[in-house]
């Protein structure tokens, strides 16, 4: 990503507060907390971030065999915290090939998952419309996850968690297939000296808000 901040739903540049809002505002989607620019993830990284977030940092746990760290983002304001985090990880895809996952957690009309999902939507929306697609494990609860129609490049799920969205976007599409696992989640905030030891990475290409479809 560029060295700005960006609108999570677009990626476009937004406006600082002023005179007449207290807010960073987008020309095309309005007020929006702002994503921070993407940095080399490590450890004093999420230490900073989880110190300022009010929402989980989610790490598939433990971590796949052969799968790395590469990619951190956030959305939010000096006032406000992080309100919305991104953890990518990426690895071998069961169907040959690279691939790409990134867990979204956020607040309610945030938009960093659907700008990585390619929605036009702020949220999901009534993504309980049937049985569950996925679950995942998160604090020993299996948390229901529902297939979102996104870009077709990726395979997008989304769900609910302690009252923020949870998101699981994958790339490409064919690495759906992870979900069909017992995937756990470990909230970043609570591995302790164990993001030391984390494989990382660095970010995948595709991974900004409003990237070309």
């Amino acid at each position: 990503m560029k060295g700005e901040l960006s609108c999570p739903r677009c990626g476009a540049a937004p406006q600082p507060p002023g005179p007449w809002s207290s807010r960073w505002t987008c020309h095309q989607h309005g007020p929006v907390y702002p994503v921070t620019p993407m940095l080399v993830p490590s450890a004093p990284l999420i230490r900073q971030i989880s110190q300022r977030s009010a929402v989980p940092l989610w790490l598939p746990w433990p971590l796949m065999h052969g799968w790395v760290v590469g990619a951190l983002a956030h959305a939010g304001d000096d006032v406000s915290g992080v309100r919305a985090t991104a953890v990518a990880i990426s690895g071998p895809n069961p169907f040959g090939g690279a691939a790409d996952l990134v867990v979204v957690a956020e607040e309610q009309g945030v938009g960093l998952g659907a700008g990585f999902a390619g929605l036009d939507a702020v949220d999901p929306g009534e993504v309980v419309r049937s049985e569950p697609h996925a679950r995942v494990e998160l604090n020993g609860r299996r948390v229901p996850l529902w297939c979102v129609d996104g870009d077709p490049k990726h395979a997008v799920y989304a769900g609910q968690s302690g009252g923020h969205w949870l998101w699981m976007i994958l790339y490409p599409q064919t690495a759906g297939a992870l979900l069909l696992e017992d995937l756990g989640l470990e909230d970043l905030r609570d591995l302790g000296r164990e993001v030391e030891m984390l494989p990382y990475g660095t970010p995948p290409p595709w991974l900004r808000p409003g990237y070309d479809h």
